[in-house]
């Protein structure tokens, strides 16, 4: 972090409610590397484990938040919390190319299946 700069404290609430993170961020870091850092400290014990950046979203203020922007950005401040802690809520979502794969498996499946009546 550069001298002077902005930090503002974060936690993330994941789905069942734990909170994992809890740190002082610039407000020059892009979300993206704060998404980072959520993966490489994700509890490793939770049913639902992101392999990637793009296997998650953050939520802040009802927002989802862009990789490409800084918190400051965001418009994430301090503002009426002096001294509080932001909590923002992740939503992991599998990527779309493992679910693509999972759906042509069931497809292939579904063809290969024989029926036959005999009356």
């Amino acid at each position: 972090m550069a001298d002077g700069e902005e930090c503002i404290e974060l936690k993330f609430r994941i789905y069942d409610g734990t909170d994992i993170c809890h740190s002082n961020y610039a407000s020059s870091t892009t979300v993206a590397n704060v998404k980072k850092r959520l993966v490489a400290e994700w509890p490793q014990d939770k049913a639902v484990i992101p392999k990637s950046v793009n296997d998650m979203k953050l939520i802040h203020a009802g927002k989802f938040l862009e990789n490409s922007k800084t918190l400051a950005e965001c418009r994430i401040n301090m503002g009426d919390l002096p001294g509080g802690v932001i909590t923002m809520h992740v939503v992991v979502q599998p990527s779309m190319a493992s679910k693509k794969t999972e759906n042509k498996q069931e497809e292939k499946t579904e063809m290969n299946s024989c029926s036959c009546s005999i009356l």
